[in-house]
């Protein structure tokens, strides 16, 4: 009964049936990520140039009905808390199809962000584009942008941490870890990971 109720999560979660991928090279480390601009849940467009005084971004792709987001929705409250006064903002992209999953809709959005007290901006994806232009697959998927010569470059790409499921067994912070890097002037020594999460789903 208990390997029923473990493949059911990870079938809701995507992960054993095949879902489309649409094809995109998406960013690597040192590329220049472009603007771009999407509504937030509170119905204003937010674009990434026009948060002047960040010096970079915490892009995170996640979603509401994912498990796996669910896990690092407390994870990325603390992080935009700690790291947003030092200009680095969570700036989390929900690129799900709502009429494959109704939960993911923007009314839905605004219902969890709400219940949750998100600090951040949680802004829709509806056309997908943004996370294809990113090469995200996954809910959560992280990259870390940082403003060089004024424009942003891409310092890190992957998981937030080294445990999805229990964050006090936490024992690598790979996300953070690149954050305090980049805010001493420095490269992350880990600039790339696997991230783990459930497969975005894209429109048919």
């Amino acid at each position: 009964m208990k390997k029923i109720g473990i493949l059911f999560g990870l079938a809701l979660c995507g992960i054993l049936f095949i879902n489309a991928i649409p094809k995109t090279d998406g960013y690597d480390i040192g590329d220049t990520a472009t603007n771009f601009e999407l509504k937030n849940i509170d119905d204003r467009m937010i674009s990434l140039s026009g948060i002047s005084d960040a010096k970079g971004f915490i892009v995170v792709f996640t979603c509401n009905h994912c498990p796996f987001a669910k896990k690092y929705e407390d994870r990325l409250i603390a992080l935009h808390n700690k790291y947003a006064s030092k200009g680095y903002p969570v700036v989390a992209v929900n690129p799900n199809d709502a009429k494959m999953y109704p939960e993911d809709s923007f009314k839905n959005m605004q219902k969890r962000a709400k219940k949750k007290g998100f600090p951040f901006v949680y802004l829709h994806d509806e056309s997908q584009e943004v996370a294809k232009t990113y090469g995200a697959l996954k809910t959560p998927h992280a990259y870390l942008l940082n403003k060089e010569g004024g424009k942003l470059k891409v310092a890190y790409i992957g998981g937030i941490d080294d445990n999805p499921k229990d964050e006090t067994a936490v024992e690598k912070k790979y996300l953070e870890d690149a954050i305090e890097a980049v805010l001493a002037g420095k490269k992350p020594t880990i600039n790339k990971t696997k991230a783990v999460g459930c497969s975005i789903k894209w429109k048919k």
